[in-house]
């Protein structure tokens, strides 16, 4: 599902125009969006918690030339499912 089918599906499901819906949906990412930057985490109950780790720095490896290669620490968003998000 892409963001436009998010949208018509969002607006179908809660009884609102598209054009309400795209705004709800942007604010949310946007929120999202501006609490990951400040390294927090936004958790959904039920749905999953989406947080901010530190990935540590590693060798690797170039396929192409075969040469170890330092791989430099960064953050990286992921997302925590929650237990009951399948059922």
């Amino acid at each position: 599902m892409n963001k436009v089918e998010l949208i018509a599906a969002v607006a179908e499901k809660a009884g609102m125009t598209k054009v309400d819906a795209r705004k709800a949906i942007d604010a949310i990412m946007d929120v999202t969006k501006e609490e990951l930057k400040k390294d927090g985490k936004v958790a959904l109950v039920g749905f999953g918690t989406i947080g901010i780790t530190e990935r540590p720095a590693r060798q690797g490896r170039n396929p192409r030339t075969g040469k170890n290669i330092k791989i430099a620490a960064k953050k990286v968003v992921k997302f925590k499912p929650a237990a009951n998000i399948l059922k």
